[in-house]
Parts: C-alpha cells; structure tokens; sequence
C-alpha cells in the first residue's frame, strides 16, 4: 500500500510539474536551456548544444538525444533555441518535453 501511495504521489507531483512548466519560467520545471545543432527525423534524435542538466547530474556540453515521440521533431530546426528536460528512459538519454524559445 505505501509503494501504491508513493508511485500516486510521484505521478501526482511530475503532473503539476508538467502543467506548471508552461508559464514560461523554465527554472521551477527542471528544464535546461540548448541551441539544437542536428535534427535526425530518420533515428528520432536531436543533437543539442546545452546547459547544464541539473537532474542528470551533467556539465553543458553538445549531446545526441533520442525524442520521447517522434512528433516532438516538428517544427524543429538547427540554430533554434529551445527549452527541454531530458532524463534517462529505458537506458538513453531522452529528450521528453522540448518547447522552442
């Protein structure tokens, strides 16, 4: 019953977090900031040039991530400014929410 109550809570909190990261302040969501260098349509990955990444415990650097959803591509080009938050899914580093600035 705890593990059900605390996997509720968690689901929960990363909803509100989610919700909330739309306002615009990229800093309360865990977002990071980046300069998109490459956008792979046919491997379903972005190459950013970024900050930090906080919750991945990461220096900025220029990194090759997969997208969360293939549709997450659109619209998307090299040069553009964009927020994300990337973590770790099934072992790769995702990019599971991008917004372009």
């Amino acid at each position: 019953m705890k593990t059900l109550m605390t996997l509720a809570f968690a689901l929960f909190a990363t909803t509100v977090v989610a919700e909330g990261s739309h306002s615009g302040d990229h800093g309360d969501a865990g977002m990071s900031m980046g300069t998109i260098t490459k956008v792979d349509t046919q491997w379903n990955r972005l190459t950013i040039d970024h900050g930090p990444l906080d919750n991945l415990d990461m220096e900025a650097m220029t990194m090759v991530f997969e997208v969360a959803d293939p549709e997450m591509l659109e619209g998307l080009s090299e040069g553009q400014e964009v927020a994300f938050t990337a973590d770790r899914v099934k072992g790769k580093l995702t990019v599971t929410e991008i917004m372009a600035e």
